[in-house]
């Protein structure tokens, strides 16, 4: 049955077609009568009051309209301010100027008697201009030709696009005004159509022009779209117009919110804040309902005729429409999560790394949440029953478990290490015979980049004991080999000094928890008297501050006669003891010029 009615859709589809063509090709040989016949009608209408008199009247309306609008403009100045405030006063005060305009026009309007044709073609006339002056408000509160401040559309060329859109707006209210003012002059359909089609080869022309450099997919679909205009076929037509036209709409409406809502000078690309996430996903959601609502007006279809009938196409056309609603509120759904958490992420707020560990794994999660959820609710919608799907991916999850123990015991560990926040992205760890900076925690195991540059790839399971190297605190020994003779108390005045300087460089200021200081005399070496000393440091940063100590150490010593303790071997012995090394010195001389000669 469904079948049979497809098939006398098309059917009644192609026989529409076929009369439309054979009409406008039965019309095209008397078409210049049917304009003579409409010249005769519009001198009869207007020779009462005579044509200049109409003519007058027309400008009178207009000039008095743009008077009225100057007025206006001058009362309500331009405003200043912030940037997003001012585009929506700019906005305001444009369309504020139309309306001026419109109510000063139908004043003159209302105040005269018009012949009857020729007062709803003026009627149609005002409706057309202020139409094209609401349009050309629109474009310029969008593209801000005159200053880039108040440019909401962040488009290449603005003054082209203003100019290409009040080009196609303004001849497209020309065109509309003129077919039906032939209309009601007497024309017949197949002759307005074929003067529509005809300035409208104007309009194709424009929209070409504007595209064709940039976009040669986008200017075919445009001509297809004339072509489907004029055999009749509407809601082809539409469909083709709102492919072509539909995804560059989302890419702007997207693009135009992020631009309005970013701070004048900043840059360019940056994290996407919640509010621009939610506009944004939400103009794309109203532009693809509004979309389907016009394919549903091209085509004919009863809403409410549909909605009652019980049919698998009526049921699947239902489903589909809850489903692409469903699909549309999980998007915006998942654009502000994910803005938000970027957000999070960008902060540097204190406790970032940690954000920096857990965020991207919530962010992956809430994804494949949301796409499960997704999934099974559109395939409800459209009449699919879930619950066998659910019970089968559960024996399957099972099965999958038994034979893949050791990733469960990865994902399970790694719940845990994340759980008692043992590492996080960013900081040195150890693990047994494996050390490095945290770079990426994955699915199933953790990526660590040792300082002098291997990558180490440890499933958690692996991990066992770990040893957080970059957590709150550090505390730096740091020992020397001083003389015998050095001066101890010295030493250890010199050393506290140089802790205060070391807390007193800018660098190092912020670094330093507790200053460098002596703790005393660690052992008697065989030549030396070794001392410690200690300092707290944030994690990581022992090493440069301990090379400062270190010279500073060394100079302040040197400076004050204290001798660090070098290995050195002493002979003891009498005069004996000299005649043998004077012996062994002969030996060695003897043997060595024997080997020369």
């Amino acid at each position: 049955m469904a079948a049979d009615n497809a098939a006398g859709y098309l059917d009644a589809r192609v026989e529409a077609l076929r009369e439309h063509l054979a009409s406008l090709i039965a019309a095209a040989p008397g078409l210049p009568a049917a304009f003579g016949r409409a010249r005769e009608q519009l001198v009869q209408d207007w020779q009462a009051p005579g044509a200049t008199h109409v003519l007058g009247l027309i400008l009178g309306f207009a000039g008095l309209g743009f008077v009225l609008e100057a007025l206006y403009r001058f009362a309500v100045p331009r405003s200043e301010g912030a940037r997003l405030r001012a585009m929506g006063l700019e906005l305001a005060r444009e369309m504020g100027a139309v309306a001026a305009f419109a109510l000063g026009s139908a004043a003159v309007f209302l105040a005269f008697d018009w012949p009857p044709r020729t007062r709803q073609a003026v009627l149609m006339f005002l409706a057309a201009f202020v139409l094209f002056r609401a349009v050309l408000v629109v474009s310029r509160a969008l593209l801000a030709p005159g200053e880039d401040r108040l440019r909401i559309l962040p488009v290449a060329d603005p003054h082209f696009a203003h100019g290409r859109i009040a080009l196609f707006a303004g001849w497209l209210a020309f065109g509309w005004v003129v077919t039906h003012w032939l209309g009601l002059l007497g024309m017949d359909l197949p002759s307005r159509q074929l003067v529509a089609y005809a300035l409208g080869l104007v309009l194709l022309g424009i929209a070409l022009e504007a595209v064709w450099r940039r976009s040669r997919a986008v200017a075919i679909g445009f001509i297809a779209a004339w072509v489907l205009w004029v055999v009749g076929a509407r809601g082809f037509f539409w469909l083709v117009l709102v492919a072509v036209v539909l995804p560059e709409a989302l890419r702007l409406a997207q693009a135009g919110v992020d631009h309005a809502l970013r701070p004048a000078g900043a840059a360019v690309a940056g994290t996407r804040g919640v509010l621009a996430a939610a506009l944004g996903r939400a103009l794309r959601a109203l532009l693809i309902i509004g979309a389907a609502w016009l394919l549903i007006a091209a085509f004919g279809l009863d809403v409410d005729a549909l909605a009652a009938q019980d049919t698998m196409w009526a049921r699947l056309l239902r489903g589909a429409v809850h489903a692409l609603a469903i699909v549309l509120l999980a998007d915006v759904i998942w654009l502000v999560s994910a803005s938000l958490i970027d957000q999070k992420l960008s902060s540097g707020a204190e406790g970032s790394a940690r954000l920096r560990t857990l965020l991207p794994i919530v962010r992956g999660t809430l994804a494949a949440v949301l796409i499960v959820m997704t999934v099974l609710m559109a395939l409800s919608v459209l009449g699919v029953q879930v619950g066998p799907l659910l019970a089968s991916a559960g024996v399957i999850g099972i099965a999958v478990g038994f034979g893949a123990q050791t990733l469960v015991r990865d994902l399970f560990s790694k719940f845990f290490y994340l759980l008692d926040d043992a590492f996080r992205v960013g900081e040195y760890i150890q693990s047994g015979n494996y050390k490095g900076t945290v770079e990426q925690l994955g699915a199933r195991s953790i990526r660590l980049r040792h300082h002098r540059g291997p990558v180490y790839t440890i499933p958690y399971g692996q991990l066992g004991a770990v040893q957080n190297m970059s957590r709150d605190w550090v505390i730096d020994k740091l020992t020397i080999r001083l003389a015998y003779d050095a001066d101890l108390e010295l030493a250890k005045k010199l050393i506290k000094q140089i802790g205060k300087d070391l807390a007193k460089v800018e660098e190092f200021a912020p670094q330093i928890l507790e200053p460098l200081k002596m703790q005393g005399v660690e052992e008697f070496g065989d030549y030396a008297v070794t001392i410690r000393m200690k300092m707290m440091t944030k994690p990581g940063q022992q090493f440069t501050i301990r090379r400062r100590a270190y010279a500073m150490i060394k100079q302040a010593f040197e400076a004050n006669g204290i001798r660090f303790a070098q290995p050195t071997v002493q002979v003891a012995g009498g005069a004996a003891d000299a005649t043998a090394v004077a012996a062994v010195r002969q030996s060695l001389a003897l043997g060595k010029a024997a080997g020369e000669a």
